[in-house]
């Protein structure tokens, strides 16, 4: 096997997007998603066995598509990698075993990845935004954070060795905020998937006209850096959302017309303005120069905004790569397996089992 620059297959199916892609060491040959959002709007969210039975029917034609797209045969892969969690449980089991089945019949060894690192990891690929080249293969930067947002995940980590010591800072403890954003555009009405949507309707409306509460920034669960409060870096959003319910609650008990914009922009300040202030708090108290930017709500105009002037003042270097390596994707998944691979970590093997838990702290299962 080529370990230096190992051609490496990835496998994403962690929630509705069925990802294949191919990368060469850093490069990457192909990205190619298929999604099956459409099949979910109807219902103001992700359906488990909707998105199961959609993976069962893209993989092989995505499949086919990025070897096409990338130019290369099935023979030629030197390894494959596949998300093993966290995630839906019954979208997990069709990638996992469509890998599996591949690794078995061509006799390539297998690395059961986790999704949350394989986010990082795509900051490596080249122009990703990630990487610092130095006129050699891009290294990510050291002293590296990653502020992870997307509709199940809202997570900061410090990056130690992206194929060995990830450390998780601080998680939500309720919704993420991807879930947060859909919950609010169904009760104003704006339907699904909500983050668009409401980023749309924001900008037409006044931040300020509501002050919506930032969950766990009271001073008993921040604390002090000397003693840090127990959710110092925690999120929640649970609060915020009921929040809203009742504000909307308010005015039509009134008979007055809900301010939509007006809501949607109050809602958004509160939700960026927590993550990127105790994201940024959480780099500066952990030495952390760079952060890289991932997860699907990473394309919300107004979190990317207020992340960059903040990290910006406190002299943090915020990474963010495209916005279809920022959503769910095989690429990040060929990217991270092609790190394990470069660093002699041995394949997982074909024994273990799909994790809809995995621990970020794991970066792949051991044979």
């Amino acid at each position: 096997m080529n370990r230096t620059q190992p051609l490496v297959l990835g496998i994403e199916s962690s929630c509705d997007e069925t990802g294949v892609g191919i990368v060469r060491g850093t490069t990457l040959l192909t990205n190619t998603v298929s999604s099956s959002m459409d099949e979910h709007v109807r219902f103001g969210g992700v359906i488990p066995e909707i998105a199961s039975r959609a993976h069962l029917d893209a993989f092989v034609p995505t499949l086919e598509q990025a070897l096409s797209d990338a130019g290369v045969a099935l023979d030629d892969v030197d390894a494959i990698a596949v998300t093993s969690g966290p995630g839906l449980a019954g979208a997990l089991m069709v990638g996992v075993c469509a890998a599996k089945a591949l690794a078995v019949a061509t006799g390539k060894p297998l690395y059961a990845i986790n999704h949350l690192v394989a986010h990082v990891g795509v900051g490596l690929l080249d122009g990703a935004g990630g990487g610092r080249h130095n006129g050699t293969a891009p290294q990510l930067p050291e002293n590296l954070g990653a502020l992870l947002v997307s509709g199940g995940h809202t997570e900061i980590l410090r990056i130690n060795s992206i194929t060995d010591d990830v450390q998780l800072l601080g998680s939500t403890i309720d919704d993420a905020a991807g879930e947060a954003y859909d919950k609010v555009a169904r009760i104003l009405g704006l339907g699904y998937p909500g983050g668009p949507a409401i980023d749309k309707v924001a900008r037409t409306g006044n931040p300020k006209s509501i002050r919506f509460p930032r969950g766990l920034s009271q001073p008993k669960y921040m604390g002090t850096a000397e003693e840090p409060g127990r959710h110092r870096y925690d999120w929640s959003f649970s609060g915020l959302k009921t929040a809203v319910a009742r504000c909307v609650e308010q005015f039509e008990a009134r008979g007055e017309e809900v301010p939509v914009a007006d809501i949607a922009a109050a809602f958004q300040d509160a939700v960026v303005d927590v993550i990127s202030s105790k994201a940024v708090l959480a780099c500066r108290e952990h030495g952390i120069k760079d952060v890289l930017l991932g997860g699907g709500v990473a394309a919300n105009s107004r979190l990317r905004e207020l992340t960059g002037q903040r990290c910006a003042s406190a002299g943090i270097r915020l990474h963010v790569p495209p916005l279809d390596l920022c959503t769910d994707n095989g690429a990040m998944v060929a990217a991270l397996g092609a790190q394990l691979v470069m660093a002699g970590v041995e394949p997982s093997g074909i024994r273990f089992a799909p994790d809809s838990s995995m621990p970020v702290t794991s970066v792949s299962l051991p044979a």
